[in-house]
Formats: structure tokens, C-alpha cells, sequence
């Protein structure tokens, strides 16, 4: 079966073994996912198989997660192999696996001695980390009034995850409202340099940047704002955390995104990775640039159960090796420049974002639209056997795996304008008028 099918066929088989399946999602899992589009049993590559046998081609790899593809045989031996060998252990005890993966991410990252990672289980986490690196800054570092720092900036349309110091982080008020009140001392401030310039003074303990930011639309920082932000965080006296949950690892065609502008000694004082580490197995890394950073958390004042366990640092070695070997990177810089290309020509999409395999591109909104666009071309598009994703009405997020051929980019981009045809027609068509009902008796 190829990775496309048609409307009619799926339309025909949705009430069959994925309805039913979906019926007891329905009745067994908490909603806060809302409802699933569909039950995926398998995959192998680019493409993902559902309950009912159709296949997808995967141009979203579970947000920037499977780097490497689904069931990629040398990761799958690499964790079958550890798992069949050592588990979990706890953090009471290490792993040839959690120490070598620490020191390839140290490496790749070109950070100096007394560099370290803590290893969690999740960006969010990640995320925990480092919003407590900066809260131990505050304290170690005082501002120069010498009293604690107590702002942490972080930038409109941030998102860095839905835990609660992580939500105090993100920026988005749909998301924040309904937990409020979160941990304070937070200040979100436009993504713009002179925004940066007029905020970041003495009583601040730490930025927190994406280089890209991925769920706001795929939205670049302003060129150059990194290197403003190291001179400036290094001028007052503030740690510079760069988010790379979702550009790490290879999604930009760079191990780190934000290496395009910090490398060297213009490091960042700490990076957040998850995502694409693991290839599809949980895991999340804070590293700490230099001594100094890395001496801000102590024994016992952070910690994790299953973070860096055995499985997770197999799995991210594996994902890494594999990345490194087989020359992903570069691959990811070339199918992701046709990408962007092929979707700039295509009528009815607007500006395109693309850094590697993460590409935003907005959607010319039909007149008289009477639903969400971006929805309904998430919807046609899986109809046509493509699964693609919209972090708004008017915008699509492609973060496919990194071993996507540029044959099955060509599909999709051949595909794409029936996909927005379909969807154009499903926003403007008329509604169906009610149905007459005969006058109630008296």
C-alpha cells in the first residue's frame, strides 16, 4: 500500500476496528488530549500504519521526535539489546550508557571542562531544571542593590512545556489562565532586541530563549539576537538558557540551532534538549556550560527517578550514532531547503520559515472562511495520507523525520494543492439547511 489513499476509502472504513478503538479511548482516557484522528499500530521509516491498515506518510514525527523514523533497525537493536541486558537502575547508580551519552552531548556541543548534563525524562522537565538553575543564580549571584535576582524573562509566544514552573515560562494565556497562580517572577517580553536591551538590568537571574520558536508557528528569533543576548546577560550578571527541546539534535540540520550564532566561548550558560534525543524513547538533558554553572545545583536539590536511565541513554546514543554516521544532518539541510522551496511555489501558501526539517507555512485563509483553515488542512491532508500539523488557524508546522527522502517530500508537495483544495471547499461550503419539523400539536 503507498503512504497516500483517498478520501472516499477512508471515509468508508472509519466505522471499523479504529472506531471501536477510538470508542474506548474515549471511555478509558483522561481528555486533555481532546480526541485522537487516529489509532497508529506501526510504522517503518517516514511512514505509520493505523488499525484499519492504511498508511500515512509522517511529516510531523510525533512533534519533532522520531528523528531517526519509526522502528530504524540499528536503534531498535541498540534498545532491544539494553533492555534485554539492564533496565532501571535509579539514580543511586550509573551506566556505561548515561556516561557516554553525557560526554557525546558535551562534545557535539564543544562545551569547556567542568561542562555537565542532568538527564530528565521530558522537555518539561528539562525545562524544571533550568528554571531552578536560575532561581540558585539569583541567590548565589546577587544583584547589584545586593539583594536576590528575581526575574526570570522569557519571550511572547514562548513555549517551553505545561508543568508548572515550565507553564510559568510559556507565554501563551489559554494555556496559563486556567492554573494561575503560577511561580512568579516571570516577565514576558517581546522577541525583539530593543525589548531585550530595555528589560535585561541587574535584577534578572536568566533569559530563557528558542532559537526557533516551534509552537508559536516555527517564528525565527531576529538575526542576531543571540549573540545582543550572550553580551548582554553576561554584562548584568544573568545565566542565557536556550531552549532546544524541539531544534536540537539534528532538526535544523545542526546538532543545536542556536550554534548558527553561539559557539565557542559565546556558549549559552545552559541548553534544554528532549524531543529528538531519544528518537522516540522519553528523555530530556540539561547541560551546564562551565564550573561555575555547573556548581549552581548541589546534592540533592534536584533529581529524577527514571531520568538517564540505562534504555533512555542507549536510546540516545543510538539516535545520535546514527545521525552522526549516516550523514543526517546535511540530509536534513537538503530535503528541508526543497521543502521550503516546493511550498513557496505552491499557490495558496504564504510565507515559509524553514530551518532543516522544521518548517512553518502560512496559510492564505480562504474568503468567507467559516471554520479554522489550518484545522481543515490538517484534516484533508490526513484523508490524502499525510499527517501534517497547524499551530494555528493560518499556519502548518512540518517537523518530519530526519531520514524523509526527497522522493516522499516530492509527494506531499505534488499532493499539497488538492489537500488545499478539499480544505478550501470544507471551510466555505454553505451549512445544510434544518431539516422541516412539522408544527407541535396543540
Amino acid at each position: 500500500m503507498t503512504a497516500q489513499h483517498t478520501a472516499a476509502q477512508h471515509t468508508a472504513s472509519r466505522y471499523s476496528a479504529q472506531a471501536a478503538l477510538l470508542g474506548e479511548y474515549a471511555d478509558s482516557l483522561l481528555g486533555v488530549f481532546g480526541s485522537p484522528s487516529l489509532v497508529l499500530t506501526h510504522g517503518k521509516g517516514a511512514v505509520v500504519t493505523d488499525a484499519d491498515g492504511r498508511d500515512y506518510l509522517d511529516l510531523l514525527a510525533g512533534i519533532a521526535v522520531n528523528a531517526l523514523g519509526h522502528a530504524h533497525p540499528r536503534w531498535v537493536e541498540i534498545v532491544s539489546r539494553q533492555l534485554a541486558t539492564l533496565g532501571h537502575v535509579s539514580n543511586f547508580f550509573t551506566s556505561p550508557q548515561q556516561i557516554a551519552l553525557a560526554g557525546k552531548l558535551l562534545s557535539l556541543a564543544g562545551a569547556p571542562t567542568g561542562s555537565h548534563v542532568f538527564f530528565a525524562n521530558s522537555g518539561a522537565e528539562a525545562n524544571e531544571a533550568a528554571f531552578k538553575l536560575a532561581r540558585r543564580h539569583g541567590h548565589e549571584h546577587p544583584g547589584p542593590d545586593g539583594r536576590p535576582r528575581g526575574t526570570v524573562l522569557a519571550l511572547e509566544s514562548a513555549f517551553h512545556g505545561r508543568t508548572m514552573g515550565a507553564l510559568a515560562l510559556t507565554a501563551k494565556e489559554a494555556y496559563r489562565a486556567p492554573f494561575e497562580p503560577l511561580p512568579g517572577g516571570v516577565q514576558h517580553i517581546p522577541a525583539t532586541v530593543e525589548a531585550l536591551e530595555e528589560h535585561l538590568d541587574g535584577t534578572v537571574a536568566a533569559l530563557i530563549v528558542e532559537p526557533v520558536q516551534g509552537e508559536a508557528g516555527v517564528r525565527e528569533l531576529p538575526e542576531g539576537y543571540l549573540r545582543r543576548a550572550r553580551e548582554l546577560t553576561r554584562r548584568h550578571g544573568a545565566l542565557l538558557v536556550v531552549d532546544e527541546v524541539q531544534t536540537g539534535v539534528g532538526r535544523t540540520g545542526r546538532w543545536f540551532a542556536s550554534a548558527a550564532e553561539l559557539t565557542g566561548a559565546e556558549l549559552p550558560d545552559a541548553i534544554t534538549l528532549a524531543k529528538g534525543l531519544g528518537g522516540g524513547f522519553p528523555i530530556g538533558a540539561m547541560l551546564t556550560v562551565g564550573p561555575e554553572v555547573s556548581a549552581l545545583l548541589g546534592a540533592g536539590q534536584h533529581g529524577t527517578t527514571f531520568g538517564g536511565n540505562p534504555p533512555a541513554t542507549a536510546a540516545g546514543l543510538a539516535t545520535v550514532t546514527v545521525i552522526e554516521e549516516d550523514g543526517l544532518l546535511e540530509h536534513a539541510r537538503a530535503v528541508g531547503a526543497e521543502l521550503g522551496e516546493g511550498l513557496r511555489a505552491i499557490p495558496g501558501i504564504g510565507a515559509v520559515r524553514q530551518r532543516g526539517l522544521l518548517i512553518g507555512a502560512d496559510l492564505e485563509v480562504p474568503e468567507g472562511a467559516a471554520a479554522p483553515f489550518g484545522p481543515a488542512v490538517v484534516e484533508a491532508a490526513r484523508d490524502a495520507g499525510f499527517i501534517v500539523n497547524a499551530t494555528g488557524p493560518g499556519t502548518l508546522r512540518l517537523a518530519p523525520p530526519l531520514i524523509l527522502t526527497q522522493e516522499q517530500a516530492r509527494t506531499f508537495l505534488d499532493a499539497l494543492p488538492a489537500i488545499l483544495r478539499t480544505a478550501t471547499a470544507a471551510v466555505t461550503a454553505p451549512a445544510a439547511p434544518a431539516p422541516d419539523t412539522p408544527p407541535k400539536e396543540a
